[in-house]
């Protein structure tokens, strides 16, 4: 049994074939420059070709092609996008308008697709990634899932916050579903307000494929959780530090007992190193995180885990992990199946495995082979 499992981030896409013959660590795998990076390029290409440029296609991961899109109208050149490709940079067409992105109908795209650089947009491109296997003689043909995760921040109001919203949605998931694959969905469960999800299931239209989308952070805490050093103590913080992003679920008996999120750019390593204290000892609030523009923190235990009580660990994962490096936490780094790049694909099966039952077996006899713990609970209802 084959499950494609791909794990879209601002700098890279990490991407897992399991393969239920194979023990974890012979899965072949890849670590791909991200697609918002690889729009980024061909922007940065067209803007020192000095030439204009048409976004077709849907919403994705902005960030570093956001950026590309403003230096390129600065530099005094133009930018055509249809609605759905220019949404990646914000939800409202007004502030898309104010920016100097010209928005234009599908009926106008072939007329300016001969006078520009054309730049489809979307995260999740399943022929060039079947193009790269089947360049080795993997074929993919034979898949009986894929499960894709982004970062999504739904699509909030105009007069609410990006962050606020994210985080309110964060704090009802949690309560009306206590567990880390609750992030995850089925095509046909997907909440309206997660477009940039919708806008992955839309690229992979056709595959009929069962397909599983689940949200970056909590997918990349899932995975940790199969290093055989989680679950040495009763309650422990696993945080994710990617590379935009980082975010922390406090995990114990209770499930999910606490959740927090910042931006990684603005946390220096003492500053995580309080943040995270904080959360821990329960003397954090929504309010003070949200303030100095992250997202924010909330408990649901009134239990406060000092972080020098020997019975609370951290465990950390993430591309920007070396942030905690040399911490006074001292955390223990996850390396679930011998890959911290791969935490998010092992979270994302482990969801696959409780979305598609007739798939879980095989699933977590595969999970469960590592030296240590068995299926962790954190995924589980």
């Amino acid at each position: 049994m084959k499950i494609l499992t791909v794990d879209i981030g601002t700098g890279t896409q990490d991407i897992f074939l399991y393969d239920s013959r194979l023990e974890m660590e012979n899965g072949y795998k890849l670590i791909l420059p991200s697609p918002t990076m690889m729009v980024r390029k061909k922007i940065k290409a067209a803007t020192s070709l000095s030439g204009d440029i048409l976004l077709t296609g849907v919403i994705m991961g902005g960030g570093p092609c956001g950026a590309a899109i403003q230096e390129h109208i600065k530099a005094g050149y133009r930018v055509y996008a249809t609605a759905q490709a220019a949404k990646t940079f914000n939800d409202d067409l007004e502030v898309i308008s104010s920016m100097g992105i010209r928005l234009i109908g599908e009926d106008e795209v072939n007329d300016l697709h001969k006078k520009t650089t054309h730049i489809e947009m979307r995260d999740f491109d399943f022929e060039q990634i079947e193009g790269v296997f089947t360049s080795f003689g993997v074929d993919l043909n034979d898949l009986k899932a894929i499960a894709v995760a982004v970062f999504d921040h739904g699509n909030a109001p105009s007069d609410v916050s990006d962050r606020k919203f994210r985080f309110d949605y964060l704090d009802e998931t949690i309560k009306s579903k206590n567990r880390l694959s609750a992030f995850a969905y089925k095509c046909e469960d997907l909440p309206e307000i997660m477009t940039r999800m919708r806008s992955v299931t839309e690229s992979a239209c056709g595959l009929n494929v069962p397909m599983v989308v689940m949200d970056t952070a909590p997918a990349a805490v899932l995975g940790a959780t199969f290093d055989p050093a989680f679950g040495i103590h009763e309650r422990m913080m696993v945080a994710n530090i990617g590379n935009a992003h980082t975010l922390a679920f406090r995990l114990g008996p209770g499930g999910i007992e606490g959740v927090f999120e910042h931006h990684s750019g603005s946390l220096s390593k003492d500053k995580l190193d309080n943040y995270l204290r904080s959360f821990a000892d329960g003397t954090i609030s929504r309010e003070s995180v949200f303030l100095d523009n992250g997202h924010g923190s909330l408990l649901y235990s009134e239990t406060p885990y000092p972080m020098e009580n020997a019975d609370f660990n951290l465990m950390v994962t993430g591309p920007k992990r070396d942030k905690l490096v040399g911490s006074v936490l001292k955390p223990l780094f996850a390396v679930p199946f011998g890959d911290m790049m791969l935490a998010g694909c092992f979270g994302l099966l482990s969801a696959t495995a409780d979305l598609l039952p007739n798939l879980s077996e095989e699933i977590h006899r595969s999970l469960d082979r590592r030296v240590g713990h068995g299926v962790t609970p954190w995924s589980l209802d």
